[in-house]
């Protein structure tokens, strides 16, 4: 935990960390987290998901009073204490609050210090019985939101929206609750994005209204790196329900078939052959990511914007 007052990091155990009553999380639900994977003391794609951190904070006018690289340090002390660093499947909670508040107040002028930046690491992989069965879908009556109301590209704790469609899946009896866009468009679910597979092409539903989902952009990019063509575009629950596959994909889980929508068998029922490859490409890709030493992914992580396409593009040097 680093403590916002004081700057201090420190490794708390588990049954001894405890935060203030006047803790902006707890009091107005203020601040905004990332879900991370680290590999063998690798933290997996980290330049995206401090990236996306960044952004959230910048968008809530949020000094999170440290570098990228500080905070990518943060994750592998964090680690190394832990003894995870044989581990292939860690996942990272970071939580980031505003800070302590002097009294129980929305505005942030109240607040004091930076930012709480809480580190939870477990050793946690998707349920080897969920992986090979795949998912149950429904549809919710929970709709994503504009960005004018509460932007969905926020990785906010305020996640009200998503545990009510996730309730309505308990409901439902199903893993997860399929949810639509204000238009009546299939969007995402209530914890992982949605894709669908139509003939030889991956559909995936455009970005509004729908978290930015790092699994997704990845699952996105290895397919149009390996000639599997893929298009995000508005489409309908018949379109989903006459998909020949269908899948998921989370930082957690990675990505995971779906067999059934609204109690509709998608395809044979069974993981499809174009999920399969997407998975076995961003395995890959994973691979490759966490094969490196974390000076090179920490360099990544600071690294300057590339612009190198631009002399590609006028043949000057910049």
């Amino acid at each position: 935990m680093r403590d916002g007052v004081t700057g201090k990091f420190r490794l708390v155990p588990r049954n001894e960390a405890v935060v203030s009553v006047f803790d902006s999380n707890f009091l107005v639900g203020d601040g905004i987290w990332e879900g991370i994977r680290a590999n063998k003391g690798r933290v997996q794609f980290a330049r995206d998901h401090i990236n996306r951190l960044f952004q959230s904070a910048k968008a809530m006018y949020m000094d999170l009073g440290l570098t990228k690289r500080d905070l990518l340090e943060l994750l592998h002390v964090t680690l190394d204490a832990n003894g995870m660093n044989d581990e292939a499947a860690v996942h990272i909670r970071l939580v980031v609050s505003r800070g302590l508040k002097s009294t129980p107040y929305q505005n942030p002028s109240v607040n004091v210090g930076l930012p709480l930046i809480t580190i939870i690491p477990e050793v946690k992989a998707v349920a080897v019985d969920m992986k090979s069965r795949g998912l149950r879908l429904a549809t919710t009556w929970v709709r994503r939101g504009p960005p004018d109301v509460k932007d969905e590209q926020w990785n906010h704790i305020s996640k009200a929206t998503d545990i009510q469609a996730c309730i309505s899946a308990n409901v439902m009896g199903v893993d997860e609750a399929l949810m639509l866009d204000q238009r009546g468009f299939v969007k995402t679910c209530n914890s992982v994005n949605f894709f669908i597979v139509r003939g030889t092409e991956v559909w995936a539903p455009t970005k509004d209204n729908q978290m930015q989902g790092i699994t997704r952009q990845k699952t996105i990019d290895v397919c149009k790196a390996n000639g599997i063509t893929v298009r995000e575009l508005d489409f309908s629950l018949t379109e989903v329900y006459g998909a020949d596959e269908a899948f998921c994909t989370g930082t957690f889980p990675s990505q995971i078939h779906v067999v059934e929508v609204d109690g509709r068998r998608i395809g044979n029922g069974k993981r499809g052959p174009v999920t399969q490859r997407i998975q076995e490409l961003y395995q890959e890709l994973v691979a490759r990511d966490v094969s490196r030493t974390r000076e090179e992914i920490a360099a990544e992580v600071e690294a300057e914007r590339d612009l190198s396409f631009l002399r590609r593009l006028n043949g000057s040097v910049l």
